[in-house]
């Protein structure tokens, strides 16, 4: 067990050996080759070094480089498979679990916080972690009432080493963009540093946590554990058992993967209409599966607050999308500021652009898959492609970052779930604009 580092030179150092690790491995492999060894088996070893490579220095410095490498565990179904089956354990990985910090650490954030006394409003305390995250670790008790909880510990300097992560992944974007091909690592880290600083207040997901669970208290599909309290670096909450998600991915059955798909779906579209909350971190790794079927969520940290729900515009664009009103489309995105007005395209050739995502909801049931998932990464990220011209053009307007990150992160754990379900319902029901 170790503390993270915080000297943001001592991170910029560890974050600077991946590229320089991938380098010195590839030269090794080519070595290797020279010997006689097959290039099967050379690059097979490489890919499998560099993964146990990535695990170790992002779960060690947790922060925004941790976030980075679990973002990327969301999107890897749309990465050609031959790239990411060496990594995709190594990215499950950090979904669920990281090195730990030391007991004395954890003990001092709860005496900062609860107080000198903290231990008598326990009575137990497992001071090995049950999970680890970006920003903090969750630790196992027995609260005085004779609850289960859940312990959430925020790492000491967690604020400073999210920030000083980010500004050194963005340095380091074109090589850690070389590890995943395709991955536009500047964009994605920019999204990261502006919503993540929401996250480093306890108090605020607490806020979150509680909505939700006014929300759903007693719902027969979903499990919002009761928070019990709540201060900036920790969180109390009743414990909830269950299968983690990524469980149900790498060895569910066909009826398990579409039954928790369908639940996935359903909360986070549900959110906005029922608590005026999108619930925006879309990992697997805050989700479970209970022992009576229900979907639990665990995390409140990235949340952006609807109180009007989501945005009507959405289920319009996307009913004009279907309708085949290709100018209105258009003219409803320029509306929206998705293109700025001095951009000129085409409306016929940003409707072929679009098309393919909206299959989802021109059936009255769609297979989410892999094979699907990176034709549309390849289909925008190929500069050999037409698409990849239009995406170029287009612009996301600030007001829906968090709203497009969970719609394509989404979108990413519903292929690696393989599942086929009735989402077209799902939209119909949630999704304002869309139904009319």
């Amino acid at each position: 067990m170790s503390d993270p580092p915080r000297n943001s030179v001592n991170r910029a150092f560890k974050l600077a050996t991946l590229p320089i690790g991938l380098a010195g491995r590839a030269t090794m492999g080519l070595g290797r080759r020279l010997s006689g060894t097959s290039a099967q088996d050379v690059t097979a070893d490489v890919q499998q070094r560099t993964a146990e490579h990535i695990f170790r220095v992002l779960g060690e410095l947790k922060g925004g480089a941790m976030k980075f490498g679990q973002t990327l565990s969301v999107i890897e179904a749309g990465i050609p498979e031959e790239l990411a089956a060496p990594f995709r354990a190594t990215l499950t990985k950090l979904q669920e679990a990281a090195p730990p910090m030391k007991a004395a650490t954890v003990h001092g954030v709860l005496a900062a916080d609860l107080g000198a006394d903290w231990r008598e409003q326990f009575r137990s305390f497992d001071d090995a972690p049950a999970a680890a995250a970006s920003i903090g670790q969750v630790h196992k008790a027995v609260w005085h009432d004779g609850r289960e909880v859940a312990v959430k510990i925020q790492y000491p300097g967690a604020g400073d080493a999210l920030r000083s992560d980010l500004r050194q992944v963005a340095r380091l974007g074109r090589s850690i963009g070389a590890l995943v091909p395709g991955m536009d690592a500047k964009a994605l880290v920019e999204e990261l540093h502006d919503r993540m600083v929401e996250e480093l207040d306890y108090r605020m997901e607490a806020d979150a946590q509680d909505g939700f669970a006014l929300a759903y208290a007693d719902d027969p599909e979903f499990a919002v554990p009761q928070l019990i309290e709540g201060t900036e670096h920790v969180l109390i909450s009743e414990w909830l058992d269950g299968r983690p998600l990524s469980q149900i991915i790498a060895d569910g059955t066909q009826e398990e993967r579409d039954h928790a798909g369908l639940l996935y779906v359903r909360f986070l579209f549900s959110g906005p209409a029922r608590a005026g909350l999108l619930h925006a971190d879309p990992h697997p790794g805050n989700y479970r599966i209970t022992p009576d079927g229900r979907l639990g969520v665990l995390d409140y940290g990235a949340v952006a607050r609807l109180p009007e729900g989501l945005p009507p515009s959405v289920g319009q664009l996307m009913r004009r999308a279907l309708d085949g009103a290709a100018d209105e489309m258009l003219d409803g995105l320029r509306d929206e500021g998705f293109i700025k007005p001095h951009i000129d395209i085409e409306a016929d050739a940003l409707y072929d652009y679009l098309a393919p995502f909206l299959e989802p909801a021109t059936t009255d049931t769609f297979h989410f898959s892999r094979p699907w998932m990176r034709e549309q990464f390849a289909r925008i990220n190929d500069p050999r492609r037409p698409g990849y011209s239009i995406g170029l053009k287009l612009n996301l307007p600030p007001s829906y970052l968090l709203i497009h990150r969970v719609w394509i992160g989404g979108i990413g754990v519903l292929s690696q779930l393989d599942c086929e379900a009735p989402f077209r319902a799902e939209l119909e029901r949630w999704l304002p604009g869309f139904a009319d």
